[in-house]
Formats: C-alpha cells, structure tokens, sequence
C-alpha cells in the first residue's frame, strides 16, 4: 500500500527519516555533548566542540564549490583532521576518496583521473607527491588543502584545513543525503590490474555498523586508541565510526609504532584495540609489552589476515583479561562478513567465524552452485554491507555481484553449523605437481616451531612442479633457526607436498601500512629461486 503525496510532502518526510554517516556525530553530540570524543596528541575535543568543527569544515568545503556527488580526495596519515573530513564530506553528501598514502604519484594521479576528483587534501609531507600527481592527472584548480602536520604552514596554491575546522558557521548544512547516495569511493589494491574503486553508500555503512556494535559488543563506555591508517575502512568504518556512533571515545596515532601504541593505552587507560596480527605480533615482541601497565584493556580485534594459532595461544597467556574476535571481509562488504567471538577462539582457532547479524554467506564452485559442508569454495556474501558496486566499471561489478551474490574471491570451508575457514585467496593457492596447497595451512604447520616470529607462504614458479612452496621466515630476536631446521620441523606435519622446497630467513617481511603482508613482493623478490644454483 502507497499513497501519493505531493513532491514537496515526500521530500519532507524523506529529510525527516534521514539516517546518514554525516547525522551520527551530532545525534552523539546531542546526547553527550560534554563526553571526550578524540584525543589527538595534545588536542582533546568533546563530541559538542567535534560536531561545530565538522559542521565549519562543510560550510568551507561548500564555500570553495563542492556540492552533493562530487569527489575529494584525502592523502593523510591519521590525524584529527582526517576525522574532521570524513564526516564534513558525509554531512554534504560529498564523496570522500581516502587515498593510501604509501602510493607514488602515478599511482595517485590514476586514483584522481578515474574518480573524477574535485580537489585534494593532503597532510604537508604527501603534499609534494600529491602536486606531482595533479599535474601527471591534468587536474587543476579546484580544493587544495593542506594538514600541517609537521607545523608548517601551507604552501603556495594550498589552504590551511585548520582555517576551515576553526572559523565559519556553528550549524550543519542543510543537505539531503539518501541511505544509497555514494559517500565514500574507497580504491581496492591492485593485484593484476588497476585498483577498483569500491561505492559504498549511508545504507552499506550504517548497518555494518550496526553489525559490528551487536556481534563485536561495542559501546559507549570504550576507549579506542586508533593506529591503523584510517584510509582502509577497517579502521575507518569498524571502529572509528562506529565509535562516533555511539559515543565511545577514539585516540588518534599516526601509525602503529608498538611503543607509542602500548604508552598511549597505559597513558589513556584504553579499553579497546583493533590491530592485524603483525602488530599483535610485534606488541608481544616488544621489550615494553611486560612492564606497561595494560589492565585497562579488555577488547582486542584482529582481521586483515589470519591469527596464527600459535600467537593466539600465547595472546590468551600474556593477556588473560583480553577478549578477542576475529573480523573477516573486505573492502566490498564496508568491511564487515564474519566474526570469531571470543568464546570460539581457541576452541574454533583458525576460524574466520559465522556470517554477522546483517550477512548471508554461502560457498559456491566455478559454476556458482553451492557446495556440501566441509568441501572448498569460493566464499560468496548476501548482505546490505554489499557495496554498491565498482565506478564505471560496469564489467568487473558485474562479475563480482553473479547471481545475486557478492563474490569474494576468497576459498574457503565451511562447518555444517556455519564456521567458515578462510583457506585462500584464489590467487595465493600453490598449484604444485598437480596439487593445490593452502598457503595458509604450510604458514600454520611452520608457526609450531620455537623462535618463528612470522612466516609467509606462497608459489614461485618451477620447471618440474610448475609452483614450488617457498617460505620466507623471520626469526623472534635471539633465535637461531636454519632452513634445515624449518624442513625437519614440518616433515612431521604435513604431506611431503605440502612442504616448502625453498626456505628463505629474512630479518622481516614486506606489509601494506593495514599490516597485510605483500605476497606480491616475496613472488617478485624470490621468483628466480628455481633457477638459483
């Protein structure tokens, strides 16, 4: 049933029922307007003095001609400032592309061209590259703002954001922003071809929010300290936001240096941390880790890739008052699919979990018909997380969304109940001697021997078996590990297949700044290892 009203009428109820990225904050400001909302070095603001900042920095984006649908571009590290953009541009339905800061400038200049930005803002370090990336972009004039990280003031052509946050009117801009108007253009890695860039709209991301803050019990009562870079969403859209949502209280690092992070929880007494298993990793490796005072702590999150069993163990020891899920997704799903809860870690160690409360998940073959319990597939999600699709790239969202379902392009197995056990990334599976090897199964067996710090897995290309296993292994400090050690150690674990033919020790691995470890890089670096002597 449907009555017809008037335009005027149905654009009125319309604003009315508005529930978008850019109402959260000053819903969580009219609650709680005095709460301690962002901690950013020496600057403390509360959700009121947020809600103004965020509303001044709308006004002055409008002023310089961005309006509903247009595109800006953000190359920051994190930074208060980072947080103030995220939510001024929502509060406009603007679009913000987040830009990863470690790309060289034609990398950004191709993000530029293909998203059709209006302008950039860039922290003061990245604001030679951006500049270069303009240029190669022919794109000119339009928004240039500067984040004076540093304390330099803005060069020539570029405007000081803190001008915008610190001056201007107090109130929101009055601004129509539908559940499915895109908001966010967020540009995946690339691995065969060039980053796609992933539309997620108000729709996508509120009720991921709302998945996270059910199945990752969050509230208003947590203290977040922030360290992975707030251009990928997990950080961006699992936490930050979310904790805007509700009125936790979010600390903002640059990065996730392991000594300044286990300061600030002592310092700020958190309760709450989210980091990838490499930074768990060199939390626990750090000689501060058993001397800081972390009883504050009681929630800890990881994702990005899998936790080694073996760290997960030793997690659980030396952090006995910490309870631990496991997030699984990607960009596509605003990031969202699957949560390990605290009580299935040890017991389901390895998991990636059951679907969240918003998500279907299923896994398919190559034809797209569902497999039985306990065999591989691709791992497929139905969900309104679901972005809404790749821009202007018609051919690749329609790949991606076949048959109605949002393909991951992950494999995986799953339990009669729902566990799901991420095996691979399609690309990252060993076909060796006619074989497939799970890189993440040989990762695990090598993890069980003393003094392995980290470990990756992958192919590289061989006369005789097409791919050969090949590790690369980084030792814990103090540790003598040889390859041979490595070769005794899983002969007894796993199907002579299986085993590396190549062990390489390396005095660290190379990771993207959200902590995943770049396979990409090990295959290039090691692929002349069968043609070695």
């Amino acid at each position: 049933m449907h009555t017809a009203f008037t335009p005027g009428t149905e654009a009125a109820i319309s604003r009315a029922r508005q529930h978008s990225i850019g109402d959260l904050l000053h819903r969580s400001a009219r609650r709680d307007p005095d709460k301690l909302a962002v901690v950013d070095g020496d600057l403390r603001v509360s959700y009121a003095e947020f809600d103004v900042a965020v509303n001044r920095a709308a006004h002055a984006l409008a002023a310089r001609g961005l309006a509903k649908g247009d595109r800006l571009a953000l190359l920051s590290h994190n930074c208060w400032q980072f947080a103030v953009l995220a939510f001024a541009t929502a509060k406009l339905g603007v679009v913000l592309v987040p830009v990863n800061f470690m790309l060289g400038a034609d990398e950004i200049a191709y993000i530029l061209r293909h998203s059709g930005a209006s302008g950039i803002v860039a922290e003061d370090a990245l604001a030679p590259t951006a500049e270069k990336a303009l240029d190669s972009a022919g794109v000119s004039g339009g928004v240039r703002g500067w984040i004076g990280l540093s304390g330099a003031g803005a060069a020539e052509g570029w405007e000081d954001v803190d001008d915008w946050w610190r001056h201007g009117p107090e109130t929101a801009p009055e601004v129509a922003v539908a559940d499915d108007d895109p908001l966010r253009l967020m540009y995946t890695s690339g691995t065969e071809s060039r980053p796609k860039g992933v539309m997620l709209s108000s729709r996508s991301l509120m009720t991921q929010y709302v998945s996270c803050v059910i199945d990752g019990e969050m509230g208003a009562d947590d203290v977040e300290v922030h360290t992975l870079p707030m251009y990928h969403c997990a950080q961006l859209d699992c936490f930050l936001s979310v904790d805007v949502y509700l009125g936790a209280t979010s600390i903002i690092l640059p990065g996730p240096d392991p000594a300044a992070l286990l300061a600030t929880i002592e310092r700020e007494r958190v309760t709450k941390l989210f980091c990838p298993p490499t930074v768990w990793i060199s939390l626990l490796r750090h000689p501060a880790f058993d001397t800081t005072d972390l009883s504050s702590l009681r929630k800890g999150y990881y994702g990005a890739s899998p936790m080694p069993v073996e760290v997960l163990r030793e997690l659980s020891q030396r952090l006995p008052d910490v309870r631990l899920w496991n997030f699984y997704g990607q960009t596509e799903m605003s990031p969202l699919a699957t949560i390990l809860r605290p009580h299935e870690q040890l017991p389901r160690a390895g998991s990636a979990g059951r679907a969240s409360i918003n998500v279907e998940t299923r896994l398919v073959d190559d034809e797209d018909n569902p497999v039985p319990p306990g065999e591989m597939g691709e791992i497929v999600h139905r969900s309104p997380h679901a972005a809404l699709g790749y821009y202007n790239d018609e051919e690749k969202t329609a790949e991606a969304f076949a048959g109605g379902w949002f393909h991951s392009g992950d494999l995986g197995v799953m339990t009669e109940d729902g566990y799901l056990s991420v095996v691979d990334r399609k690309k990252d599976m060993i076909k060796t001697g006619g074989e497939n090897v799970a890189s993440r199964e040989v990762e695990e067996a090598i993890y069980q021997l003393d003094g392995v710090a980290e470990v990756a897995v992958f192919g590289v290309s061989h006369p005789h078996w097409i791919e050969a296993v090949t590790a690369v292994v980084v030792p814990k400090d103090g540790a003598s590990i040889t390859a041979d050690d490595v070769h005794a150690h899983v002969a007894g674990l796993i199907a002579g297949y299986k085993r590396p033919k190549y062990v390489v020790l390396a005095d660290a691995l190379p990771k993207n700044p959200s902590g995943k470890i770049l396979k990409r890089e090990l295959r290039e670096q090691h692929a002349g290892l069968a043609s070695s002597p």
